[in-house]
């Protein structure tokens, strides 16, 4: 069963809906100096609007005073009546008033990154929560893209909405009340007009540039998808020789973020004089109407300075509304996507009973199990065995048998259709999923190291391991001495994926931070089928060791390394043609005596060519030159 979304109580493009999603970020419980913070933020947010509504006053006078027009004796302090002083006075409250937005930024700095980690944070565990069906669908390169661009939405979103939205509001109130009470209700008519027309404008123009910023993101998204998984993939690219048609590839998606993001830019400008030119109309109205006023002698020019300051101060805020419906509407956008990654459901998860497996010999036993990927496809039809306690139970069978899918599910990483998969009696799908995988150990076929040092790596197992715990396992998995003779010995970085190390490093790697896990279970899933048959032979000792005493599944390709197991068991097309030990199945002359035929013919081939070549290499050919 594919992963699940949940009904999705509000759209995800709702801005809305997302400050809902959002407020428990701003607002954070058990963090009482956070909230503190967005107190105190508010707090002078409003006052620094207070304060800027004194800006143009202290303009007004300063200008009256300079014209001799000035008539506030009694309404201003005395130190306050002259020009030079009204000029000072005007100044302070710009610088004051900056200060105080500066302050409110800095008080709301923290909230909004701590919003950003947490969802950030939520995100990642969720990724890590979600199956192993939903990360074999995704491409890593677009999901990182995804949640890089998602976290910065978020801090947008957080920051604008609280530090500009509001203030704006505050700020086109304020100045309609003035212009209300000093000079009519025209004043106020002009400017609601002009306000709304400029938010109109805004609103259709912005939404229209969503459509383009969802192309760009598309497009970015699929370039760095491609970049990633070319770099990841980096020796089959030169193997092939295809670095052109890799950077072709690239440089076509490139080539559609390059239009999208001109065609952002474009509109970007056509949006910016849109809302320059009805602000524009509006403010020369407005100026009309005063110098109007003026010449009648209904106003002075203090009068006319005043209604230009405070039209032009109020073309910053409605600017930030412009600028600030922009980038929540682009930071919804940015952000859908990794809202949409919070929704989906994960395919496997703890039943709320659920409880920690209590482990006690390790046995293992799989009832009657079907499975299937796709219900289209049955992978399991049907298949019951048991791995006693301390015993070693060994899955072989054609490519597409089932093997693998029976680690899966014993890890848990799918829920069997219909079956049980049980250790020590207790079906896995009743236990919590951390205490099931903490009991088994895995060594895959192909293993992936972290890129950091061989002793992060091998402390991977078991992350309180002591040194003296990590040089034990190294020495068990044969790999110490080796390590030892390395420049930097453990701290030898092991590169991307691990490919500073050989194969059968690597593999030695896996096997120690097994080890070092120490687990009652331990599945091998053909954990030596790409080896060379000398490293294999190597691996299979160290892992003959790893595995006594303990409970073990062995997934294997060559039968050579499981006939000492307790038992083997067949897989074809999903279910058990033959079962028994070494000896026995090839008694049958069944389908195990072919496969072990095949590939003993197979290595005879093979060891017959490796002594050519050494007689080759040893042997002295003398040609006759030929007479001139």
């Amino acid at each position: 069963m594919a992963d699940r979304r949940k009904t999705v109580s509000a759209d995800s493009g709702n801005p809305l809906a997302t400050l809902v999603n959002l407020w428990p970020y701003m607002w954070p419980s058990g963090r009482a100096d956070l909230k503190a913070r967005v107190v105190w933020a508010t707090v002078f947010l409003l006052i620094a609007k207070l304060v800027l509504i004194g800006v143009p006053y202290f303009f007004k006078w300063a200008t009256d005073a300079l014209n001799g027009k000035l008539d506030m004796v009694g309404l201003l302090p005395a130190f306050l009546l002259g020009a030079v002083a009204l000029v000072i006075a005007y100044n302070l409250t710009r610088i004051a008033q900056l200060g105080l937005n500066q302050l409110r930024d800095s008080l709301f700095a923290s909230v909004g990154q701590h919003a950003v980690r947490q969802l950030a944070y939520k995100t990642f565990v969720h990724m890590h929560q979600l199956s192993l069906r939903f990360h074999l669908e995704r491409k890593t390169g677009g999901l990182s893209r995804i949640i890089e661009r998602g976290t910065k939405g978020i801090e947008t979103i957080v920051r604008f909405t609280i530090l500009n939205s509001v203030p704006t509001l505050v700020e086109f109130l304020l100045t309609a009340i003035i212009f209300w009470h000093s000079y009519g209700f025209a004043y106020v008519a002009v400017t609601g007009v002009t306000v709304w027309a400029y938010i109109w404008f805004t609103v259709k123009a912005s939404d229209w540039r969503i459509a383009i910023r969802r192309s760009m993101n598309a497009s970015d998204t699929d370039a760095n998808t491609k970049a990633i998984d070319s770099l990841l993939n980096f020796e089959t690219v030169k193997y092939f020789g295809n670095e052109d048609m890799e950077a072709s590839r690239f440089d076509a998606s490139m080539a559609r973020y390059e239009k999208s993001a001109t065609q952002v830019w474009t509109s970007l400008g056509w949006l910016n004089f849109g809302q320059g030119l009805i602000f524009g109309l509006g403010t020369t109205v407005m100026m009309v109407m005063s110098a109007l006023a003026v010449q009648r002698g209904e106003q002075t020019i203090g009068d006319f300075v005043f209604v230009n300051a405070l039209l032009i101060q109020l073309s910053v805020p409605l600017n930030f509304i412009g600028f600030v419906y922009r980038e929540i509407r682009q930071g919804l956008t940015d952000i859908e996507q990794m809202f949409d990654l919070l929704e989906v459901e994960a395919e496997v998860v703890d039943r709320p009973d659920a409880r920690p497996l209590a482990i006690q010999n390790g046995s293992i036993s799989f009832k009657n199990v079907h499975f299937s990927y796709d219900p289209e496809r049955p992978i399991l039809k049907g298949v019951s065995f048991e791995v006693p306690a301390g015993k070693t139970v060994a899955i072989v069978g054609p490519s597409g048998a089932g093997k693998s899918t029976i680690s899966r599910l014993l890890y848990r990483f799918y829920d069997v259709q219909s079956g049980s998969v049980e250790i020590d009696g207790q079906d896995v799908r009743d236990v919590t999923q951390k205490s099931l995988r903490a009991v088994i150990g895995m060594v895959p076929q192909d293993t992936v190291l972290f890129n950091d040092t061989i002793a992060y790596n091998i402390r991977y197992g078991r992350l309180s391991a002591t040194e003296e715990d990590m040089l034990a396992a190294a020495d068990i998995a044969q790999i110490g001495h080796f390590i030892t003779t390395l420049p930097d010995g453990f701290q030898t970085m092991v590169g991307e994926r691990g490919l500073k190390l050989s194969g059968g490093e690597k593999q030695r790697v896996a096997i120690a931070r097994t080890v070092l896990k120490a687990p009652p279970i331990l599945i091998l899933d053909e954990a030596t089928s790409a080896l060379d048959t000398t490293t294999e032979q190597e691996i299979q000792d160290a892992l003959d060791l790893v595995s006594k005493n303990r409970t073990t599944l062995v997934i294997a390709h060559r039968l050579s390394t499981v006939i000492n197991a307790d038992e083997i068991i067949v897989l074809r097309a999903g279910e058990i043609a033959e079962r028994g030990t070494h000896a026995a199945l090839l008694e049958q002359n069944g389908l195990y005596a072919s496969m072990w035929n095949r590939q003993r013919e197979a290595t005879q081939a093979e060891e017959h060519l490796r002594q050519v070549r050494e007689s080759d290499d040893m042997g002295v050919v003398v040609r006759k030159t030929p007479a001139v």
